[in-house]
């Protein structure tokens, strides 16, 4: 049994609908972000960053980091076909997409919903967000480029960077991403209506 500590809104959506997907036994603990119950203690100790989501794997070990959760569940359930064969190109190509939404497209993200965490100065914080911004943008467009009949990132198959991309477009504008980034909206759109995901979407982002 896998045990998720995650939050409605969260990037533990991405991780819910990734342990739906593959098919695992798991439960999902509520951390209610909004009251800050990341912040006690308690949570401290299953994760020391005090954020979310965090995975108890089922011998009693925690994780954290999304992106890597969806690495080690598509490894962990290689039947699902979520994510090429480790060691190959098509992994590389994977990974590398992955990767770059966690670190650029989710980074920026936060930057864009707490801007005040990132500048010394309270009268920065517009600023940042404005930054933030326009930085998410560019990698949207960026990553429209690389997505060509679909229906998915890489052809005919969804892999765990369709759902992470499915949970980060759940946080932008819509209007603008169908109008600037027609490929990626419509990519979501099709992550979304999959039958394990429509209630998972539903309980995060309405």
């Amino acid at each position: 049994m896998y045990k998720l500590y995650g939050s409605p809104g969260s990037g533990s959506a991405s991780v819910e609908a990734a342990l739906a997907e593959v098919g695992a036994h798991y439960s999902v603990t509520r951390v209610n972000t909004g009251e800050g119950k990341h912040l006690t203690e308690d949570y401290r100790a299953i994760n020391p960053r005090q954020q979310v989501p965090a995975l108890e794997l089922p011998d009693g070990t925690v994780m954290a980091e999304g992106s890597a959760m969806m690495q080690h569940l598509a490894d962990a359930f290689p039947e699902s076909r979520l994510a090429p064969l480790p060691g190959s190109s098509a992994r590389a190509q994977h990974d590398r997409w992955l990767i770059f939404m966690a670190v650029n497209m989710y980074e920026g993200e936060l930057r864009k919903a707490y801007p005040g965490r990132y500048s010394s100065d309270p009268e920065g914080a517009q600023a940042v967000q404005a930054s933030a911004d326009a930085y998410v943008k560019r990698h949207y467009e960026i990553l429209e480029q690389t997505i060509g009949t679909g229906p998915y990132l890489f052809g005919d198959a969804m892999t765990m960077a369709d759902i992470y991309l499915w949970m980060l477009a759940s946080w932008m504008d819509q209007e603008w991403l169908a109008n600037h980034c027609p490929n990626v909206f419509r990519l979501a759109s099709v992550v979304r209506a999959r039958p394990r995901l429509q209630t998972i979407h539903e309980a995060h982002f309405g």
